[in-house]
């Protein structure tokens, strides 16, 4: 099973200046950019099991994830460069 690509510019291809320019600028962004990246790859060493663990904290990991990338969102939304 190939496992599916959560970073950023995977999620949000259409958003990669925003990304860019927002992590560059905004501190507020760059934190929980660094802290979407960290939970990401975490989750995807435990789904190719290099690491172990349960299901409930696997699970929430995920849920952190998914927040994050909400929060993120909003914030690349409310910038959208100019194309």
């Amino acid at each position: 099973m190939e496992l599916q690509k959560h970073d950023l510019h995977h999620e949000f291809p259409e958003f990669n200046d925003e990304i860019h320019h927002l992590k560059m600028n905004d501190n507020h962004f760059s934190r929980l950019f660094t802290e979407y990246h960290e939970i990401n790859q975490e989750v995807h060493r435990i789904e190719q099991g290099v690491e172990n663990t349960s299901d409930d904290y696997i699970e929430m990991k995920k849920k952190e994830r998914l927040k994050l990338k909400d929060k993120l969102f909003v914030m690349l939304k409310k910038l959208e460069l100019p194309a």
